[in-house]
């Protein structure tokens, strides 16, 4: 018998005992009473008392919880085996040290705090790319973005975008009749073809690619014709696949954080009752940024701490909503960003937390970002791990959490899943690659080590940076030399130490020539063997 049937018939045998209690009662006062009461029962009064022990047992066998006619179903399932719900919270250009937990200065961020104390906090996570829409094709897919053809930050009006055949996280959890809904920044293709709605979401709300790109200069005012910037349409916010907004000003700027995290609630509402994935890329903190009324002025570090805390109030609200709707036992959540800090942008940018570098480069201050995982009851509360991921591990996590298949073609991102059990000696991730630009790679790593090769990068080092939503100076072509930096006495990468280490620089040289021959290496002219195209616009 189904369980709900069974429940409502166990229902139904003890609300029959309650009558024949009721029954009983009504007799000890007075039968006649109770006959007029319900005129259909005519016994004798001596025949009726005679049979009220018969009746009795009877009520207490029809009321008991243990009946054995149908006894109610008991499930032993727990949070950990039922499929999670999954929200996953991807940040733009927020750095490592922005969050509270993480020793951000004059920011609170309370609700991201009591996440990470309710979950895990990882320290030593690192974004696949620092820049816009390789980052979002690795979150995707599990791999390295250049391993399915994405590079850089694709452009209004781009003709290349993700592949179809590529697997997203939304198509993976389609096969575990998932909903799955994006509230956010998508930028893996403007063109229709490539929306989210063709690679595995059922709802979109949001921008197609990255909010500065509109034809609006970093005055807030609209640039003259002939600037770079004319080139650009509107900014859009897309529902589904059609336009229903235009973000105009810095004002409308200021309305996407709030109106976003509604969006997403009003998902998670809908879908309460199924597991669903809520996928809130904001598009903040990437310039040009702007707070809502509310918040302006609430924080000690000018517009960018509000706007942090103005995320933070809205991730509360998501944590609330859960709560209130008693789904936070049983929901995954996951926050991180898709790289570090825009510096050049000076007091509307982030802080690298004293990483090297930031956006935009393959030191620890472009790829080491924020991360959080809770899922109350299940995952260990308020531990940190210090162990080597990267947002490439979300996708085979999430399948391992939910049972779901992974594509059959390649990936390159491994199951976090002892670490999220509680083992802090797990170390499911022994090495990363830091691909950059189209497809260099700029430095390899093995555990602690990392080994830099010799490449021209962007730099912030090489001038003051802007002020008030105004850029400094970032010379793109900075030649950085060969060297060996031991992350754990030296995270700012300061000392070069390969003199000292010959043999693990001949470890980590051999991680790197196996990385070239799978996926190629611009730096040295080659071609890899296992790239996948990225999407073609179909005209």
């Amino acid at each position: 018998m189904p369980p709900n049937k069974g429940i409502g018939f166990c229902c139904s045998i003890q609300g029959l005992g309650f009558i024949a209690i009721v029954l009983i009662i009504l007799n000890y006062f007075s039968w006649v009473n109770t006959c007029k009461v319900l005129p259909f029962l005519k016994p004798s009064t001596v025949i009726m008392k005679k049979k009220l022990p018969f009746i009795a047992l009877l009520a207490l066998l029809m009321t008991s919880q243990q009946s054995l006619v149908s006894p109610v179903p008991q499930t032993n399932e727990t949070a950990a085996q039922r499929s999670p719900n999954i929200i996953l919270i991807f940040m733009d250009d927020m750095g490592y040290g922005d969050l509270s937990c993480n020793g951000a200065l004059d920011i609170q961020t309370p609700n991201l705090d009591r996440l990470a104390s309710e979950g895990i906090r990882f320290t030593n996570f690192l974004s696949s790319q620092a820049v816009c829409s390789a980052s979002r094709a690795s979150l995707m897919t599990g791999c390295y973005a250049n391993r399915v053809g994405i590079s850089g930050a694709l452009f209004p009006g781009a003709t290349v975008g993700l592949a179809k055949e590529e697997m997203t996280i939304a198509d993976m959890l389609k096969q575990k009749n998932y909903a799955t809904g994006i509230f956010g920044k998508w930028h893996l293709g403007d063109a229709r073809q490539f929306l989210p709605f063709n690679q595995g979401f059922d709802e979109y709300l949001g921008l197609p690619y990255s909010n500065d790109m509109w034809p609006v200069g970093q005055d807030g005012a609209p640039v003259k014709k002939g600037a770079f910037k004319s080139q650009y349409p509107p900014l859009p916010l897309i529902s589904n696949d059609k336009p229903i907004d235009t973000i105009n000003t810095l004002e409308d700027q200021a309305t996407l954080t709030a109106r976003l995290a509604d969006a997403a609630i009003q998902f998670i509402k809908k879908n309460k009752h199924k597991p669903f994935f809520a996928y809130i890329p904001n598009p903040m903190p990437h310039v040009p940024i702007n707070a809502s009324p509310a918040f302006r002025g609430k924080s000690k570090q000018g517009m960018y701490g509000d706007v942090i805390q103005e995320v933070d109030y809205n991730v509360g609200k998501i944590m609330k909503t859960l709560k209130d709707e008693g789904l936070d036992k049983n929901t995954l959540i996951i926050f991180t960003s898709d790289n570090g800090p825009w510096l050049n942008f000076g007091n509307h940018a982030g802080s690298t937390g004293g990483f090297r570098e930031g956006k935009g480069t393959s030191f620890e201050g472009g790829q080491r970002v924020p991360c959080i995982m809770r899922w109350k009851g299940v995952l260990p509360a308020g531990i940190v791990s210090n162990q080597l991921a990267s947002t490439i591990d979300i996708l085979p996590t999430i399948s391992a959490l939910t049972k779901s298949p992974l594509s059959e073609k390649k990936i390159d991102g491994v199951d976090l899943s002892p670490i999220l059990k509680g083992d802090l000696s797990a170390s499911p991730r022994k090495t990363f690659l830091y691909y950059y630009r189209r497809n260099a790679l700029e430095a390899v790593r093995m555990e602690n080590w990392k080994l830099v090769f010799q490449h021209p990068s962007r730099s912030y080092e090489m001038g003051a940076p802007g002020f008030n939503g105004f850029s400094g100076p970032t010379p793109e072509n900075v030649m950085v030399y060969k060297a060996l930096y031991d992350l754990r006495r030296d995270p700012g990468e300061e000392y070069d130490v390969k003199g000292y280490y010959p043999e693990i620089v001949a470890k980590l040289e051999a991680i790197a020539e196996e990385a070239r021959k799978d996926l190629g290496d611009d730096l040295q002219n080659r071609k890899g063997a296992n790239n996948r195209p990225a999407g073609s616009l179909v005209k």
